[in-house]
């Protein structure tokens, strides 16, 4: 799958998503808000639906303007500010519950998953078939494992270089998880 490419025309995120970005990016967010406007994504609220593909190249302008980095802590805002529901309660529980967020704050065609295995006590494989960047995918990820991990618990999320990532063009990243 393409990276910052929508899989389909009438996909849109919500403006909750969007807004949460913002809002969780301290000093970058104005910038940030100038970069969405250029892609015609004003005024995010809640009730609000914007095209993904906007979204998408607003993720890649972000990239091209301040790197990577921006994009994991893009992700890492959006779940670490997030509402969960109480039954949620453990890292694998939260690890597969990314999808489901995933798939409300999208709508409209076919977006990709988040979809997560356990591989042992306290290790999972986390497979995204999204057109969102790696980057974004990591942080996600991280802000997920690391708020519901243990007290006990250090928490390792990396990429499974050993096999083709979405900006290799493969159709999707695969992460360890270990905690």
């Amino acid at each position: 799958m393409a990276l910052f490419q929508c899989r389909a025309p009438g996909v849109e995120v919500s403006g909750a998503a969007v807004r949460a970005v913002v809002e969780g990016l301290g000093s970058f967010g104005a910038r940030a808000e100038v970069i969405l406007a250029e892609h015609g994504i004003v005024d995010p609220q809640p009730e609000r639906w914007f095209p993904q593909q906007a979204w998408l190249c607003a993720f890649r302008q972000i990239a091209g303007d301040v790197g990577q980095g921006m994009l994991e802590r893009i992700g890492w805002t959006i779940h670490e500010t997030a509402e969960w529901p109480d039954w949620v309660d453990s890292v694998e529980k939260a690890l597969a519950t990314i999808d489901v967020a995933y798939h409300l704050s999208h709508r409209g065609g076919d977006i990709g998953h988040y979809r997560y295995r356990s591989t042992g006590p306290r290790e999972g494989v986390m497979v995204c078939d999204n057109p969102y960047p790696p980057a974004f995918d990591l942080g996600v990820i991280r802000a997920v494992v690391r708020r519901f991990a243990p007290p006990d618990a250090t928490p390792h999320v990396w990429r499974d270089e050993s096999r083709p990532g979405r900006d290799d063009g493969a159709d999707c990243c695969t992460y360890l998880v270990r905690w």
